[in-house]
């Protein structure tokens, strides 16, 4: 049976985590960061707690210290962190969308809302369908309404937000043959070998540059807007040969 993608990205870390400690972790209200010993740190988005009391995680006070493994499986943002630790891979600062010089013959499902982005498609001309779990944004379709747009797309547009959430591998079951299908966002890990045989062309994360800052930006209640000064926003293409 083929491994889904959060398996994936585990068993590639697994033997750099066993010789990581985690030193520091701020779960904050819109993202979550993670510190490795040798000072490098990763980000990702915070879900929303479900918690009917005021303590939102219950393993809070005692994960400073502890192995990298420990956590592995339960943070995205820890993944990150150990990636930022391996030689780095070839990747570009371009930024990702206008890569792909979308027209309007195409056909564009984004999975998740980036404002920034849809303006840009707009002016492209291209047909845009939003697949979104609120409808706080106005005109998007339900993921079930979705499922049709997804598998008639030329461009899939897909937060790494669903790589959190365990619904990254049911997206791209829905997901026809695109020309181009983007994992986009700070949480997404920049590792092809985790991608390789899925559907993900490109995957359009961020690196930590400044750690400090990020740490208080998210300790303090902040996203991406108040993040992306202190990050560097990187692209690697996943082969399929």
């Amino acid at each position: 049976m083929t491994l889904n993608v959060q398996k994936r990205l585990i068993n590639f870390l697994e033997p750099d985590a066993v010789k990581a400690t985690i030193t520091d972790v701020r779960i904050g209200l819109g993202y979550t960061a993670v510190r490795t010993a040798n000072g490098h740190t990763g980000v990702a988005w915070t879900p929303k707690a479900a918690a009917a009391c005021c303590t939102h995680f219950q393993g809070a006070g005692t994960l400073a210290g502890r192995p990298a493994t420990e956590l592995l499986t339960i943070g995205l943002a820890t993944a990150n962190a150990l990636l930022a630790g391996l030689p780095k891979p070839t990747t570009t600062k371009e930024e990702v969308i206008s890569t792909l010089h979308i027209t309007p013959a195409d056909r564009v499902v984004m999975v998740g809302y980036f404002a920034p982005v849809i303006a840009n498609l707009r002016k492209a001309g291209c047909r845009l369908d939003i697949v979104e779990l609120s409808s706080h944004h106005g005109d998007t379709l339900t993921p079930e309404q979705g499922i049709e747009a997804l598998a008639e797309c030329t461009v899939a547009i897909i937060t790494g937000t669903t790589l959190i959430n365990g619904t990254l591998d049911e997206v791209l079951a829905d997901v026809g043959t695109p020309r181009a299908a983007v994992l986009l966002g700070p949480s997404s890990p920049l590792c092809a070998e985790a991608f390789s045989g899925t559907k993900i062309t490109h995957v359009a994360g961020s690196r930590v540059r400044e750690a400090d800052a990020v740490l208080r930006v998210i300790s303090e209640g902040g996203g991406t807007q108040l993040m992306k000064r202190h990050l560097d926003f990187e692209t690697v293409l996943v082969s399929h040969t």
